[in-house]
């Protein structure tokens, strides 16, 4: 168990909305609970738990890839419970993953420009449970959601909260969006935080609107977005093959840029499941664009477990 928790840094680098970092471990004889901290969770923004239970999967195949990589033999048992998703716990042989340490450290998250180009056809069709949609098909939808959740004086204020625009925050070294992490200037940051500040005044006078212009030629390329299509009901699961997915990717020079913001507005999500072809538009569970990026991205802040 002591090794064990020497490997949580590397644990810790599984993604979550927000950087929150949801995930907890409990360590208890000789197995180790799964679950989430209520605290770090996004009620108002994720009130259905889809984005944090996508996270706690992709934080149980973080944990598994990196136990491998260090030779300890750990499987994952799924045991649903009160906030606990299941156990880590000692199984006969390490889990099989094509994936390291070192891509789990390599991977993460660029909110910056990407250069022009769509993703291989046989790459995009091995990525189960994927939609691939062209970047310019998605830019109405996108700003659409942008204007719904800056509209929505609960979910800013939720989204403030993990905001670190400023390196004197004193949780900028440990969650949350950094302003780097957003790929914000400081001129951009310092306009971001004021507007921000005075959003109960500036709201009526048409901040949601400016806010939301500020992504409006964001999918203004030739690229592709992904959408993860899938049943509600294993959630979870499907957080682990997302991860998988985007190690994938990084090994080949992508990277991610999340826009859940389009499956967050019920208008803009029915509007896609339409596009998609889609029946039931509750299945649609994660979007990013993809793509290679003109810069690296600065690495998001974590805890250490």
């Amino acid at each position: 168990m002591r090794e064990l928790r020497a490997l949580e840094p590397d644990f810790w680098r599984a993604p979550s909305a927000h950087n929150t970092q949801p995930w907890t471990l409990a360590y208890t004889g000789d197995e180790v609970t799964v679950g989430w901290d209520p605290g770090r969770a996004l009620p108002i923004s994720d009130p259905t738990g889809r984005d944090l239970r996508l996270s706690l999967g992709a934080f149980v195949e973080c944990c598994l890839i990196v136990c491998a990589d260090a030779g300890f033999a750990v499987g994952f048992r799924p045991d649903p419970g009160p906030h606990r998703v299941g156990f880590l716990h000692p199984v006969a042989r390490p889990y099989r993953t094509p994936f390291t340490t070192a891509d789990v450290r390599a991977r993460g998250a660029n909110r910056g420009e990407y250069h022009p180009g769509r993703l291989p056809e046989e790459l995009a069709a091995g990525l189960t449970g994927m939609r691939r949609v062209a970047c310019r098909d998605l830019a109405d939808l996108l700003h659409a959601a942008d204007l719904h959740q800056f509209g929505d004086g609960e979910v800013t204020r939720e989204l403030r909260a993990w905001l670190r625009l400023t390196r004197r925050h004193r949780r900028y070294l440990l969650d949350g969006l950094s302003d780097r992490a957003l790929a914000l200037t400081r001129a951009e940051a310092i306009g971001l935080r004021a507007s921000l500040a005075l959003y109960p005044a500036l709201r009526r006078l048409g901040l949601p609107r400016v806010l939301a212009g500020a992504s409006r030629g964001l999918l203004d390329y030739d690229g592709d977005v992904l959408v993860l299509v899938g049943p509600v009901s294993e959630e979870v699961e499907l957080g682990r093959t997302l991860l998988r997915h985007w190690l994938t990717l990084s090994g080949l020079g992508y990277t991610t840029h999340p826009l859940s913001q389009i499956i967050d507005c019920e208008p803009t999500r029915r509007a896609l499941a339409e596009r998609l072809g889609v029946e039931d538009p509750h299945t649609l569970l994660h979007v990013a664009r993809v793509g290679r990026p003109k810069a690296p991205a600065a690495p998001s802040a974590r805890l250490t477990g």
